[in-house]
């Protein structure tokens, strides 16, 4: 399921990061890669702010798309 259909408080494991290479290193380089555990704090049009490894991370509905949890 994409970290979009997630609800605000809800905590799941990143299974799985898709698009090309350089979305990939890009999210990689934020945090998110398999098997971290991930909280969605707010979500606003689409858009969430997502909690990964002690840091609050605000993603656009296409990037939060390519996360897989």
């Amino acid at each position: 399921m994409p970290l979009t259909m997630m609800r605000p408080g809800q905590e799941a494991t990143v299974k799985r990061v898709g698009g090309k290479d350089e979305v990939r290193r890009f999210l990689g380089n934020l945090g998110f890669v398999e098997g971290t555990p991930v909280t969605v704090v707010s979500q606003l049009g689409g858009n969430l702010i997502v909690h990964v490894k002690d840091t609050r991370v605000a993603l656009s509905m296409g990037m939060a798309n390519r996360i897989l949890v």
